[in-house]
C-alpha cells in the first residue's frame, strides 16, 4: 500500500491518544494520531516521524501521523509503520500475489460470522475463509510481541475463529509485524495473558496462525517474509503495555 503528500516531523507530545503535537518546517502542528495504541516507546520527544498530509480543507488537522523511526540503543533506528489502517489494506493486496489462492479468488473486506466481524473473507471455488489481521508495533531485542494492550476484543476473535472451522471454513489469523528487522513472534502474556492462552487455544483447533513482517519505505508498506511464530508459553519481556 502506498501514501502521498508525505513530509517529516519531529514528534513534541501526544496530548491525548487521537492527537500528537509535531514539529514540522519549524512550525508545531496538531496531528492526527493513526494509531490509539498507548505507543510510549515509540513517541518519545524528538523522535522523528512520518506524516500523511490531507488535501481535504474541511480537516480539523492537516496531516496523519503514520510512521516512526523508533530509537535503539547502539543500533540505527528501525522504521515502524504505525499505521493501523494499514495492516488490513497490505494483507488484500499480499493476498493477491501471495500463491495461497487462486488468482480468480474473491476477497472481500469485513465479513459477519457468529457476533465477530472478521476482517477479511476468501472465497476460492469450495474454499470459504475466513482471515483476521492484527498490526504489531512493539518490537524488543528483534522479537515482536501482541498485543501492546489488553483486548477483550482480539479474544473474542480467536474463539470466533475456532467456531468457524465447526461449519466448513478456513480459518487464518495474520499478524502483519510492521517492521523489517523482525527474527520471531510471540504473543505478549505478560500484558494479556488471556490473550496468549485463546491464541494457543486457537492454534490447536487448527486456526493457521501466520506473522509476517513488511518492507518500510517513506511512502509505502509492503507485506514481505514470514516470520517464526513461537506459542511457547513464559517467556516475555516484561514489557507491560506499550507499542
Amino acid at each position: 500500500m502506498r501514501y502521498e503528500h508525505i513530509t517529516n516531523g519531529i514528534f513534541l507530545e501526544r496530548p491525548n491518544r487521537f492527537l500528537a503535537k509535531i514539529e514540522v518546517n519549524g512550525c508545531v502542528e496538531t496531528v492526527h494520531v493513526k494509531n490509539t495504541g498507548r505507543c510510549r516507546e515509540l513517541l518519545v520527544p524528538g523522535a522523528q516521524v512520518r506524516l500523511e498530509e490531507s488535501l481535504n480543507p474541511q480537516r480539523k488537522t492537516r496531516y496523519d501521523l503514520i510512521g516512526v523511526e523508533k530509537r535503539r540503543d547502539g543500533l540505527p533506528p528501525l522504521s515502524i509503520n504505525m499505521d493501523s489502517q494499514a495492516p488490513n489494506a497490505a494483507a488484500e493486496e499480499w493476498l493477491h500475489r501471495c500463491g495461497m489462492f487462486s488468482p480468480q479468488a474473491e476477497i472481500r473486506r469485513e465479513a459477519t460470522f457468529g457476533n465477530s466481524r472478521f476482517d477479511l473473507f476468501i472465497q476460492d471455488g469450495q474454499r470459504k475463509c475466513f482471515m483476521e489481521v492484527k498490526g504489531v508495533t512493539l518490537e524488543h531485542d528483534g522479537i515482536a510481541y501482541f498485543p501492546d494492550a489488553p483486548t477483550q476484543r482480539g479474544v473474542k476473535h480467536l474463539h470466533e475463529l475456532a467456531a468457524c472451522m465447526e461449519d466448513g471454513y478456513e480459518a487464518y489469523l495474520l499478524f502483519v509485524i510492521q517492521m523489517k528487522e523482525i527474527r520471531l513472534f510471540r504473543p505478549n502474556d505478560a500484558t494479556h495473558a488471556e490473550f496468549g492462552t485463546a491464541l494457543r487455544e486457537a492454534a490447536a483447533a487448527g486456526v493457521k496462525v501466520m506473522a509476517m513482517d513488511c518492507l518500510i519505505t517513506q511512502d509505502s508498506m509492503e507485506i514481505d517474509c514470514a516470520v517464526p511464530v513461537d506459542l511457547t508459553q513464559g517467556y516475555n519481556h516484561g514489557n507491560n503495555g506499550t507499542c
